[in-house]
């Protein structure tokens, strides 16, 4: 199903919400993503790094009312939550969880559920579209996200029944993986700056915007620094879904050479996203878990990294 149309509510993620008049202002400081690109029709990807440039959370992030939304894995959003609290206490900004509050779907190739709902979203990554309860937001070609309020949900999820199957969320993370969307999850904390899951290059990065907690560490990898590990995507013929944070090997190198990011079933298999180091993919000899386990074989990414466009945002 994951070729043709199909909806899925989107259960792996919260919803962060930071609102107040300062809402924008405090963001601004904490994230790696400028808010001043964002308004009614424009949301985006980000992150909130520590001080060493390491991703406590990814997310996508709209305008909502008096604030902003941030969607992350449900996993992180707690201790997001907690972390970002401590910096926001001489600001007129108030962070709450808002999970409850919205009902979110994933959207393949489904324009007919959208104009049914009189929402018509432009091409380009981000493009919002809204209707009184509802937003929709592209996240890459022929893929939407639904928000809608939950006092809307059963009749939006009434109204997607009608115009599309009912897909899973394999399917929809599937659809994620094939458009090169790296993500933080629990397993990862901590662990990748922004560069290497090539959030940079998905319009998740502003070196523009002036500072943010972590931001001289970021800076300085895209200026001046050769960034040894990034993002790739790959498949397994064979074996059981592999968990974010499982460790990939080549016995090349002896060693571990990365970690698995996201991985979704193909039915036959997988495919996966994972951070790895250069000269063990140039080697091309990787296996999951172990030295002498399943091999991986690398795919393309539907995008090229540009550090001359990227420092453009």
């Amino acid at each position: 199903m994951a070729d043709s149309a199909f909806y899925c509510p989107l259960s792996h993620e919260g919803v962060l919400a930071v609102r107040g008049s300062d809402a924008g202002k405090f963001l601004q400081g904490q994230l790696t993503c400028n808010l001043n690109y964002l308004d009614d029709a424009q949301a985006s990807l980000g992150a909130r790094c520590m001080v060493k440039g390491r991703m406590q959370s990814s997310f996508r992030i709209l305008p909502e009312g008096t604030g902003f939304l941030l969607a992350m894995a449900s996993e992180l959003l707690d201790l997001q939550l907690a972390d970002l609290k401590k910096y926001a206490v001489f600001s007129k900004a108030v962070l709450t969880d808002e999970s409850a509050a919205w009902a979110r779907f994933g959207l393949h190739q489904a324009d007919a559920a959208l104009q049914a709902l009189g929402l018509d979203v432009a091409e380009n990554a981000g493009a919002t579209a809204r209707q009184p309860g509802l937003m929709a937001v592209r996240v890459s070609p022929g893929r939407v996200e639904l928000w809608a309020g939950a006092e809307h949900a059963a009749a939006v999820g009434e109204q997607l029944a009608a115009h599309a199957p009912q897909g899973t969320l394999n399917d929809w993370l599937l659809g994620q993986v094939r458009a090169g969307l790296g993500q933080v999850f629990g397993a990862t904390r901590e662990l990748f700056i922004p560069q290497m899951i090539n959030l940079q290059a998905v319009g998740g990065v502003s070196f523009k915007k002036g500072c943010y907690t972590g931001q001289e560490i970021v800076a300085r990898m895209q200026y001046l620094g050769k960034l040894k590990r990034r993002l790739y995507r790959l498949a397994l013929d064979q074996g059981d879904l592999p968990a974010p944070g499982t460790e990939v090997f080549s016995p090349t190198h002896g060693s571990s050479v990365g970690e698995v990011v996201l991985a979704a079933s193909t039915g036959q298999g997988c495919e996966l996203l994972a951070v790895l180091s250069a000269d063990s993919v140039a080697d091309d000899n990787l296996h999951l878990g172990a030295a002498d386990g399943p091999r991986l074989n690398l795919l393309q990414l539907p995008y090229e990294l540009d550090r001359d466009r990227e420092i453009q945002r």
